[in-house]
């Protein structure tokens, strides 16, 4: 990897929308309306989002007439997801969203797998919960596999090595203010090749010790344009439109609403159990020739080989509970540094 401060070309920002209690899948009436809610998947958005997309359609098959036109609030993942598995279940679906890809919070995310990030504080993880989760992921990492092998190459699979100075199985501290997060990944081992643990003349870094892993990476812009497109040819339409506050739901012509705003929710719907997560990333010159994610351990640094560009996410001390659309540019210009001490 070539990585120096001088190869950033973007810096980007996004608010994951964690909630405590694990994402609100429910339906409500209100407003003469049946209104399913749809968000507050934390870092696992895109991971999860087809199975989660799957457990909303249900809601919305028990109260809506087949084929009838919905609505679906929201253009992030959770919401272009929804909007696809709604149109493939034969249901019309009208899309509003205040903004499109790329100005969403999630064309920010890393582009990882990672169903189990932010997504339930562990007091919440009972057995029930964590059976839900499992059959979302399951479900989920399916869909994912179908989006292969495609020209644009929208969901890829790419080794990648854990890096540690300290060892892995040294506890790492939490940042400021995160609650406890139940340890899900045994539910789903079996989705992906084992990892292995390195010997130090079988990796290149200047690292202690160093895991192989396989993981799925999704190219989010790529994505992002595929869904989109199918979207539209098979009829849907995307309406520009703010929501201030839940009446605003009232002046839609559609009978059923789904509710995926993310963070948004907070706002619209005064739900305090949302908490913002800020997430910041940064992107190198793209590198075709780099085909390894990175992840360094104890140093907050994480490295994904992108279409786009070479990914470069760090958590900053504070980003728990920050909603600060700013980007710091000397948090990634530090990340990228550390990053290099590797090589």
């Amino acid at each position: 990897m070539r990585v120096s401060p001088d190869r950033i070309i973007d810096i980007a920002v996004g608010i994951r929308p964690f909630r405590a209690q694990g994402p609100r899948i429910e339906a409500e009436r209100r407003f003469g309306k049946t209104l399913v809610h749809h968000y507050g998947h934390g870092g696992s958005g895109w991971s999860l989002s087809w199975g989660s997309a799957q457990r909303a359609l249900a809601l919305v098959q028990a109260a809506a007439k087949p084929g009838e036109r919905i609505a679906v609030i929201g253009c992030g993942a959770i919401g272009l997801t929804t909007a696809r598995t709604a149109q493939q279940a034969g249901f019309k679906v009208r899309l509003y969203a205040k903004d499109r890809p790329p100005r969403v919070h999630s064309s920010a995310a890393t582009g990882l797998w990672t169903p189990d990030s932010r997504i339930v504080a562990s007091e919440h993880a009972g057995e029930a919960w964590t059976a839900g989760w499992e059959a979302m992921a399951r479900a989920s990492f399916k869909v994912h596999q179908g989006y292969l092998g495609l020209p644009s190459g929208p969901v890829e699979w790419h080794d990648g090595y854990v890096v540690s100075n300290e060892g892995f199985d040294t506890a790492l501290p939490g940042h400021v203010g995160e609650p406890d997060y139940p340890d899900l990944h045994p539910r789903i081992a079996d989705l992906r090749p084992l990892g292995k643990a390195l010997e130090a003349g079988e990796h290149p870094f200047r690292a202690g010790q160093a895991r192989r892993f396989t993981q799925l990476v999704f190219n989010i812009p790529a994505y992002q344009r595929l869904l989109l497109d199918d979207f539209a040819r098979d009829g849907g339409e995307l309406v520009q439109r703010e929501f201030r506050q839940p009446r605003d739901f009232a002046r839609l012509p559609e009978r059923l609403v789904v509710n995926c705003t993310g963070d948004g929710a907070r706002a619209l719907l005064g739900d305090t159990g949302m908490t913002p997560v800020r997430g910041q990333t940064a992107r190198l010159i793209p590198q075709p020739e780099v085909d390894y994610a990175l992840i360094y351990r104890g140093q907050n640094v994480v490295a994904l080989p992108r279409r786009d560009g070479l990914l470069i996410a760090a958590m900053g001390e504070h980003d728990f509970g920050s909603d600060d659309l700013r980007p710091d540019r000397a948090q990634s210009e530090d990340a990228v540094r550390r990053l290099a001490t590797l090589f």
